[in-house]
């Protein structure tokens, strides 16, 4: 296999890497481990510890353990690629490095277009969840939800010298819950609940796994933003060994509790959380539980936010958008046409939400399809622009076994990363033509 070329193209030419940052990186260990943290560990943490308990009893605990176990070799690819490649660009800069600006255009769109559509999902989902707890009439979610939605937008545009600062105690405030609701709802396990270990046999593991592999994704989100990080080739690798230990140690102390509180009651409820809180606080347990899904909700869309401006920011840099939506994907630059650009989208998705029922499926389906896709691209990079036999190499390798059984399990949802695909074949054509035309 050739070498890739490490070099960034021309300045001025599509794919053209950013000038010389002008601003001191701000982000250091604490807050880059609470950014990852808040990608990784999401709003699954709401829902996903109760469905899996269904799905598998108590053989969903051996479920979380395999998924802890098989998040470390994409964690670390892209680990690896951030911190050799830090670039507003993300996973598009380090495809474009490997496979060219076409393909980095593709999986920038994925992205851009594709993974924003979960935003509005983010927050209906945490708006829902404080909902019912506090037992407010469903609708007044609709509400909830842009209030939660417009408040990382907020806070990024400060930059991220604030926001990463707001999202370390965002993170540190929900690690600090959860680990209170698993303290509190301990003492009403029961052991009974434990046995018979696989009551659904290993299908049903199986399929626990299968819930748990969107839990533990978001590992490509934070290469976006790898450029303001203090030192990237030490910090992002400790920042996300960090993430992988409190998200894993966050997923596996709640389904512990999940299956030996609730047992078969497991999945019967829309806010688990707050049944496995209620029987021991039932006075102010729905309070805890309300706030994990408020701090849940905010720490997901700050860190995504931020990701997506600077995604935008390089993208217009690149000439894949408009290059007037370029400014700030420098390193320390704060990217405000970029996040007014994904702040107009997720209002459209918001609104595509709101008119066609409000049925979450097919949102989430786009999302987790085009994250998918942009995995793909992003691993396959990793195997070229890695040195060869290394440790990131090899995790590059089993990663693209691994995303290799994820596309297959997306099928026919992988429609419109499809579309966004051609689209991006379609740009790069057009730009071919005009070039070619004669200048006047």
């Amino acid at each position: 296999m050739a070498t890739a070329p490490t070099a960034p193209a021309a300045p001025g030419s599509p794919g053209a890497a950013a000038e010389t940052p002008t601003h001191t990186p701000t982000v250091g260990l604490a807050q880059g481990a609470a950014l990852y943290i808040a990608a990784v560990l999401g709003t699954g943490i709401l829902v996903l510890p109760a469905l899996a308990a269904d799905a598998a009893g108590p053989g969903s605990i051996l479920a979380v353990v395999a998924l802890i176990v098989l998040s470390v070799p994409l964690a670390g690819t892209f680990a690896a690629l951030a911190a050799r490649h830090p670039d507003a660009g993300g996973v598009a800069t380090f495809v474009r490095l490997a496979l060219g600006p076409t393909a980095a255009r593709m999986a920038g769109y994925w992205f851009f277009f594709g993974v924003t559509v979960g935003a509005p999902v983010v927050g209906l989902l945490g708006a829902e969840y404080v909902v019912a707890v506090l037992g407010i009439e469903r609708w007044v979610a609709l509400v909830v939800a842009p209030v939660l939605l417009a408040l990382p937008f907020i806070s990024n545009l400060f930059g991220l010298r604030f926001s990463g600062r707001a999202q370390l105690v965002l993170s540190g405030l929900l690690v600090v819950i959860v680990v209170g609701v698993i303290v509190v709802a301990a003492p009403a396990t029961e052991s009974s609940n434990f046995t018979p270990l696989l009551p659904h046999g290993w299908p049903g593991v199986g399929l626990a796994v299968s819930l748990f592999v969107w839990a533990f994704a978001g590992w490509e989100a934070v290469t976006h933003i790898a450029g303001e990080f203090r030192r990237p080739r030490r910090t992002i690798p400790l920042a996300t060994a960090i993430a992988i230990v409190v998200v894993g140690a966050s997923y596996l102390g709640l389904q512990i509790v999940t299956v030996g509180v609730l047992g078969d009651r497991a999945g019967a409820s829309a806010v688990p959380l707050l049944d496995l809180v209620a029987e021991t606080a039932p006075a102010w347990g729905k309070y805890a539980v309300a706030s994990i899904a408020g701090i849940v909700a905010l720490g997901v869309l700050n860190t995504y936010v931020a990701a997506l401006a600077k995604l935008g920011a390089s993208l217009g840099r690149d000439r894949h958008l408009p290059h007037w939506f370029g400014k700030g994907a420098e390193s320390g630059g704060v990217p405000r046409r970029a996040l007014a650009l994904v702040g107009v989208i997720v209002a459209l998705y918001f609104a595509a939400f709101v008119v066609t029922g409000g049925d979450l499926a097919p949102f989430i389906l786009i999302h987790t399809s085009s994250m998918v896709c942009v995995y793909a691209l992003g691993v396959v990079a990793a195997l070229r622009l890695l040195p060869r036999f290394g440790v990131g190499w090899w995790l590059a390798a089993v990663s693209t076994v691994l995303v290799a059984g994820l596309l297959l399990l997306a099928g026919a949802n992988l429609l419109v990363p499809l579309v966004l695909a051609v689209a991006a074949v379609l740009v790069t054509l057009v730009q071919r033509v005009r070039a070619t035309r004669p200048t006047r």
